[in-house]
């Protein structure tokens, strides 16, 4: 097999495994039999189980930044990019993958490289929203980037709590609720409330 091709295979075993099991609990011997490999192969890959967690965490992390980006260029209109943002973070906690539980519940948030991984999704999301809160308002830099880290607190926690609450509410609405609470709140700094 392609080695390109052998790394994703191995990703997504231990994707399932890490999210079945958690970081400390997840053993290589049940990564490589997952990905019907030896030992051997899964290290020639990745050195450590670190090493693997912190790939499976760089390809979450660049998706929900990637997922908000989208969201965010995906209109002008900036109501309509409040609701797109925000359900791109319920619709990354829905995924059948689980892999939001390496971001956002990882049990290994005490290690300094995950802990970094894990604030790069807040840090980048919210850079990206706090470029078209500044440009709207006209806000300084730190007040646009402190509205836009509340923003992203208020998608992500209500996304996660969404689903532990086992989705009584279906998806789409409890993304437009969250959303037309942010767009209440944010819409008063604009310099003109049709945007």
């Amino acid at each position: 097999m392609p080695r390109r091709e052998r790394r994703a295979q191995l990703l997504s075993s231990a994707l399932e495994i890490f999210v079945a099991q958690g970081y400390h609990a997840a053993a290589m011997d049940d990564i490589a039999e997952r990905a019907g490999v030896s030992k051997p192969v899964l290290y020639q890959h990745f050195p450590g189980k670190l090493e693997l967690y912190l790939a499976l965490l760089d390809n979450a992390c660049d998706q929900i930044i990637e997922n908000c980006r989208l969201a965010l260029d995906s209109t002008h209109d900036n109501k309509l990019r409040v609701g797109a943002t925000v359900d791109a973070f319920f619709e990354y906690v829905a995924l059948d993958t689980g892999a939001f539980r390496l971001v956002f519940e990882s049990d290994l948030t005490n290690e300094p490289a995950v802990r970094e991984h894990v604030e790069r999704v807040t840090t980048e999301c919210a850079a990206l929203i706090a470029h078209v809160i500044r440009d709207d308002t006209g806000l300084p830099d730190d007040a646009s980037y402190l509205l836009a880290v509340s923003l992203v607190g208020m998608a992500q926690v209500s996304a996660r709590f969404w689903l532990k609450d086992a989705g009584a509410i279906p998806r789409s609405d409890a993304a437009a609720l969250v959303s037309a609470l942010a767009w209440r709140g944010i819409r008063g700094y604009p310099k003109t409330d049709e945007h």
